[in-house]
């Protein structure tokens, strides 16, 4: 199993953009149904900063999902918009879940 941490911030003036970015690819991934994988996003406390969790099966899966064009589109506009801070990205050992995702 693959699992990834990424967090970032945004400038308030991206907030809404950022969300709806967000809602977009979220609804193409809930289209890929044979894929075995979970991806959650949340907002933080202070309303600017997002977290990002995911998990897939393998590599395979994982390069399939982060290939989605809206996903794609999500990341340049996240990026191009002026990010408080460069996205952290952390690899994450799984030690279990009461979520069955493989």
């Amino acid at each position: 199993m693959v699992s990834v941490k990424v967090s970032y911030t945004v400038k308030q003036e991206f907030l809404a953009q950022n969300k709806q970015n967000i809602n977009v690819f979220l609804a193409d991934f809930k289209k890929l149904v044979d894929k075995n994988f979970l991806y959650n996003v949340y907002l933080e406390e202070d309303g600017l900063t997002f977290l990002h969790i995911s998990m897939y099966e393998n590599e395979e899966v994982q390069h399939q999902i982060l290939n989605v064009p809206s996903f794609l589109q999500f990341q340049k506009e996240r990026d191009d918009s002026g990010l408080e801070n460069t996205p952290k990205v952390e690899i994450l050992t799984s030690i279990g879940s009461s979520l069955r995702i493989l």
